[in-house]
């Protein structure tokens, strides 16, 4: 073969896996995702922006500021959102520090199911503890204490993948030499693993609080009249009131604690993380004394408590009917309930072909970015920044700005609205997953085929597709299960029986007196669980135990 020939084909597939076609059409690719991005983004954030700083004016901006009810409802959010990063590190360590230390039966089953409740739709979870409750008898309802129950069940998994992972791979071997001189273990644990770990404790606490300060589903069911917070308040303003501006200011107000909040634990992980020596994931231990079976069993117990009774107390709930069991529940969803424009089986079906043209979008808008990140040019950086910042804007806000951006244009009544909403929501998903398989593709594969013969087209086809497909999968999966379970900005933008979602129908089930409503906004909430438990399932055989969430 020709010398130059093969030169050429090796630097051409040298060029960026999936995005080794011509730059002009990579550069297109780039602004399509960046488009998608600035329309969806990028304008509704700033409608919220200008409605808030400039239509309302100054004066009345502070007195909004001002207002006790607002001062109140910041208060009541900032506190729960801080007892739940408090009772989540409380039963999420001891689950991360036993899974990730000590090998036994089962142990990749726990992983599994401490995972699954932070892949549950936000009014699944809710429904899930107020049949817990009420199974119980226990007055939990609108209490404070039932908002941070929930929200612990929720993002337990926060703590055991991110803290659990980056645990099973510090390096002992600091340990070991301060035993070696005489430290305790109590003492080597204090002064050289807690501080190691102190970077991931605190990313993950960071996490937990933002999940619990944006949180809707959980404080709108659980929570009542009595308990709002800054995202409920902004429904009840913009929706009930028509009060936009309020609305506008107190989603303005929240997104600026949550951009200093993320800058803040950035500065933090940037000082105490650079020190931090990992390594391989080393053996896990046997459990081969009392101590450690009684430190497993402890383990499973708590995950049974948190996780799995809420759980069996769903699915117990939802076949209780009358003084026995039956299906009554799950077959009565057939039919329309008086409170539902449709029946909560078409409700269902929407939320699934709804989720599938998002997850379609979400992996178009994820491929054209993550070419051009990947690339490492100007475009690329620039979408990386954009991509990251659904992931800091609650859907409520998303919600509120389509409002409030897409009214010249009658687009709010638009059924393609929602599906593009959640795909908004899909995109960084998407590319949490493809980015990391696309960097580590060997550029020595691509080489050893286009010295074989293999034009540009097919180095794509035969080697960097087959190597990012699991990951590409994953993404999408993502995607699909965030986007059946999405309440917030549905609720903004459903109108009557358009695009009436599964979750929609679960609140308003839930919402209404009445044993069999409630009985099937419990069967419902099952079948949503379910459907999304398979899917983070499938995600799970892809995905390494050290993966992190995003």
């Amino acid at each position: 073969m020709d010398r130059t020939l093969v030169r050429d084909r090796a630097r051409l597939a040298r060029e960026p896996s999936i995005g080794s076609g011509p730059v002009t059409r990579q550069r297109l690719g780039a602004v399509v995702a960046l488009a998608f991005l600035a329309v969806l983004v990028v304008w509704p954030l700033l409608a919220v922006m200008e409605r808030s700083l400039v239509g309302v004016g100054p004066e009345r901006l502070a007195d909004i500021v001002r207002r006790d009810s607002v001062v109140r409802v910041f208060w009541f959010t900032t506190l729960q959102a801080v007892l739940s990063v408090v009772v989540t590190m409380i039963v999420g360590l001891p689950i991360a520090h036993g899974l990730a230390t000590y090998r036994f039966r089962g142990r990749k089953t726990i992983r599994a199911v401490a995972v699954v409740p932070f892949v549950l739709p936000t009014v699944v979870v809710a429904t899930a503890f107020d049949a817990l409750f009420r199974r119980f008898d226990a007055s939990l309802d609108g209490s404070l204490a039932a908002i941070v129950i929930a929200h612990a069940f929720f993002n337990v998994a926060v703590v055991v993948r991110i803290v659990g992972g980056f645990w099973a791979r510090l390096d002992e071997r600091q340990v070991m030499a301060a035993r070696v001189l005489g430290a305790s273990s109590w003492v080597a644990f204090r002064r050289i693993t807690a501080r190691q770990l102190l970077p991931s404790i605190s990313g993950a606490a960071v996490l937990v609080f933002l999940f619990s300060f944006t949180s809707y589903g959980v404080i709108l069911i659980l929570g009542g009249a009595g308990r709002g917070s800054v995202e409920t308040e902004i429904r009840r303003y913009a929706i009930f009131r028509q009060e936009f501006d309020v609305a506008a200011v107190l989603a303005l107000l929240q997104f600026m604690v949550v951009l200093a909040l993320v800058a803040t634990s950035a500065r933090f992980q940037r000082r105490h993380g650079a020190a931090v020596s990992i390594r391989r994931p080393a053996r896990a231990r046997p459990v081969d004394s009392w101590p450690r079976r009684a430190h497993v069993a402890a383990i499973v117990l708590l995950v049974f408590v948190v996780i799995g009774l809420p759980l069996v107390a769903l699915v117990e709930r939802s076949l209780s009917f009358g003084d026995g069991y039956s299906l009554a529940h799950y077959r009565a969803l057939a039919e329309r309930a008086p409170v539902l424009p449709v029946t909560p089986v078409h409700a269902l079906s929407t939320s699934v072909w709804i989720a599938l043209v998002a997850a379609a979008v979400a992996g178009v808008v994820g491929v054209l970015a993550a070419r051009s990140i990947v690339s490492g040019d100007r475009l690329g950086r620039l979408l990386e920044v954009a991509t990251l910042v659904p992931l800091g804007v609650s859907a409520v806000t998303l919600g509120l700005g389509y409002l409030l951006a897409f009214s010249l244009f009658d687009l709010r009544r638009s059924i393609w609205l929602i599906p593009l909403a959640h795909a908004v929501i899909g995109v960084p998903f998407v590319l949490a997953s493809l980015v990391p398989a696309l960097r580590s593709v060997d550029d020595r594969l691509r080489q050893v085929a286009a010295t074989l013969g293999a034009s540009p087209r097919q180095v794509r086809r035969l080697v960097d597709i087959p190597l990012v497909r699991p990951a590409l999968f994953s993404g999408l999966g993502f995607a699909t299960a965030v986007s059946i379970g999405e309440f917030g900005a549905t609720s903004f933008l459903s109108r009557g029986d358009t695009a009436f979602t599964a979750p929609l129908a679960i609140f308003r089930l839930l919402s209404r007196p009445g044993a069999s409503l409630r009985g099937q906004a419990l069967a419902l909430s099952v079948i949503v669980g379910v459907l999304v438990a398979v899917l983070s399932a499938l995600i799970e055989r892809q995905r390494g135990e050290g993966a992190s969430l995003l």
